[in-house]
């Protein structure tokens, strides 16, 4: 069986194609670098990022021409689209460096016309981006085509500059100057890929295209997926801030109710609840942190208890079995506080002869389980099943814990009619990391 060759239009569409594939792949490879995603985010990139990034595209640029020197590889030669595609993200001297360290192995070769191409290619895409909007050079993609003819009425119909189009005309531009050079002086001076028809020659100009816009197009959507990152952690923040600001006008509401029926018959009674509130209150001003950790969750808890042991006299008792290995866990701030409030106004200040409430932490299977239980009058299963439909405390501790560890991490209640409740979250050890590095 005789061996079967590529013809020459056969050979310059697989190497057009690959050529694609080269640039994808080295768009692909860099976003996943954590500085290098800084960089494309960030608009305003000092000195230092600058060169960063022309050094990131420019060594394997600059590799891939050796390789077409060398091994005569001609797809991975992307002198053209490299150092424009630097020059319109990162500047004109950043296009110009990554310009000339792709354009000198081909100088090496004899390939003299190289260098001043390659540098002017550069400024001519640092030149566009200081013309050019920020963000139409990021809304430039491959799909443009698909849009030209819109794109060309308006721009004649209301004489206003187009970008999009700008940005497609200039590496048109360039690919066809860079086609009568190589046909001017021969490809021994100016590398180039020599169409052998019309419509091969419009392949070429439009691998040139889509090899600028495929890259920026991979690192918009890199881009894109950080804001909406970034805009759920603000939804996070702004709705757990929202649930907070729910609890402490209630917790405030219901203490000033207290002080206001001490004030007449227990002045100095009130006088020490109000101290003692003053200083609940300094407390929660200080701290503006979603999560703290449960060492300072129960000293703020002993502030309000305070308040409550002074209300209720020694009627009310209070118990911590605390495991000192929980002391650091982050918790969400005042998320004890509700379910202590809740024990008491509905569990213990109706049971003759007051009550106990016990608040107890340990670890178990990764994660800290929190436990408040009291011996007060307990719910019956009807009024268990509704017990998050009324009320601010406990609907707003069930839902700040699924806000921020999900569907899997709500109160759970457990109460028996004239014996008692207990309330149990856990807290996961992976949840707690996330959310630390997070804040």
């Amino acid at each position: 069986m005789e061996p079967k060759f590529l013809s020459a239009q056969q050979v310059l569409l697989t190497t057009l194609v690959f050529k694609l594939a080269v640039m994808a792949l080295l768009a692909t490879m860099l976003v996943r670098y954590r500085r290098f995603r800084h960089i494309l985010i960030f608009e305003r990139r000092g000195l230092r990022d600058r060169l960063i990034f022309a050094f990131a595209l420019g060594i394997p640029l600059a590799g891939g021409a050796a390789a077409r020197v060398l091994l005569h590889y001609d797809a991975a030669d992307l002198t053209l689209e490299g150092a424009f595609l630097v020059g319109l993200i990162g500047g004109p001297y950043a296009g110009a460096i990554v310009g000339a360290a792709v354009a000198l192995p081909a100088l090496f070769a004899g390939e003299f016309i190289a260098l001043p191409f390659a540098v002017g290619c550069g400024f001519a895409g640092g030149g566009l981006r200081e013309l050019c909007p920020k963000e139409a050079i990021w809304h430039f993609s491959p799909f443009v085509f698909s849009s030209l003819p819109r794109r060309f009425w308006q721009l004649f119909r209301h004489f206003k500059v187009d970008w999009q189009v700008v940005l497609l005309l200039a590496p048109i531009a360039l690919e066809l100057l860079r086609q009568l050079l190589g046909l001017r002086f021969g490809a021994h001076r100016l590398f180039h890929l020599a169409p052998t028809s019309a419509p091969m020659l419009v392949l070429v100009v439009l691998a040139t295209v889509l090899s600028v816009a495929a890259p920026i197009k991979i690192w918009n959507n890199a881009r894109i997926e950080h804001r909406l990152q970034e805009q759920e952690k603000l939804l996070m923040a702004a709705r757990l801030s929202a649930l907070a600001n729910q609890i402490n006008p209630h917790f405030l509401f219901n203490t000033l109710t207290s002080i206001a029926s001490l004030v007449r018959s227990q002045p100095e009674t009130a006088r020490m609840v109000i101290h003692r509130l003053s200083a609940l209150l300094r407390r929660l001003m200080r701290s503006q942190d979603h999560f703290i950790t449960l060492r300072e969750e129960l000293s703020s808890v002993d502030d309000y208890l305070d308040i409550e042991v002074i209300r209720f006299g020694p009627q009310l008792r209070v118990q911590k079995e605390i495991d000192p290995a929980t002391l650091d866990v982050l918790v969400p701030s005042m998320i004890l506080q509700p379910i202590i409030e809740n024990s008491i106004k509905h569990g213990l200040s109706r049971k003759v002869g007051g009550g106990r409430i016990l608040i107890r932490a340990r670890r178990h299977d990764g994660a800290a389980t929190i436990e408040v239980l009291d011996d007060g009058l307990g719910m019956t299963p009807e009024r268990l099943s509704e017990a998050f439909q009324g009320g601010i405390g406990l609907s707003n501790v069930s839902e700040r814990l699924r806000v921020i560890y999900g569907e899997g991490c709500q109160l759970r209640l457990e109460s028996t009619l004239d014996h008692g409740t207990a309330v149990r979250m856990e807290i996961p050890d992976t949840a707690v990391a996330e959310v630390r590095a997070s804040a």
